[in-house]
């Protein structure tokens, strides 16, 4: 899930490369819904739910984990990015994002490495009780140049890392479904 309206997003790009690099095993579903989500009222999370937050909440449930990557702005996360995360409290089935296994990659190559934006969805994603996998957390800065025109990051060093991430994370859930049989 990215965190990113912006077409030429780096954020987005990470993702999108993610599908590509993803090891055997490790299906990747990039959700671009973000803007089409309402603002966040605790009054409009009632059933029927706008179908924009009902497609959210069933990608969530969909996955056995998540992976956000998200710019950093005005020294936090976007506001479009914490009110999709808003959307996630309230949902109380099976599969929701309480104790789904999520990391992020941090594609920052600005000085600060968006450190606050993470601090920020780190704090969020306690709240929300998912379970941050710190293996599946990385930082991975992607200069806008890296990114080619199909959207994709060619660069083997970010793909390395964004394997990396995928494979953690994957790596988490596979001890999680041995823990359970």
């Amino acid at each position: 899930m990215s965190g990113s309206l912006r077409r030429g997003s780096t954020n987005t790009a990470a993702l999108r490369t993610a599908r590509v690099v993803a090891p055997d095993g490790v299906d990747t579903v990039l959700y671009e819904g973000i803007d089409r989500l309402p603002h966040f009222n605790p009054d409009d999370d009632v059933i029927p739910l706008d179908p924009a937050v009902a497609d959210l909440r069933a990608a969530i449930r969909g996955a056995d984990a998540v992976v956000f990557s998200t710019p950093e702005y005005a020294g936090a996360l976007p506001g479009s990015f914490k009110n999709l995360l808003d959307w996630t409290v309230g949902d109380d089935q099976t599969g929701s994002i309480y104790e789904k296994p999520v990391g992020w990659v941090n594609v920052s190559a600005a000085p600060t490495g968006a450190a606050d934006a993470h601090v920020s969805l780190r704090k969020v994603l306690g709240y929300i009780h998912a379970s941050v996998v710190a293996d599946a957390c990385a930082s991975i800065p992607v200069p806008r140049h890296l990114v080619g025109a199909d959207g994709v990051i060619d660069d083997s060093a970010v793909r390395a890392g964004i394997t990396r991430v995928l494979t953690m994370l994957a790596s988490y859930v596979a001890g999680l479904d041995r823990d359970r049989a």
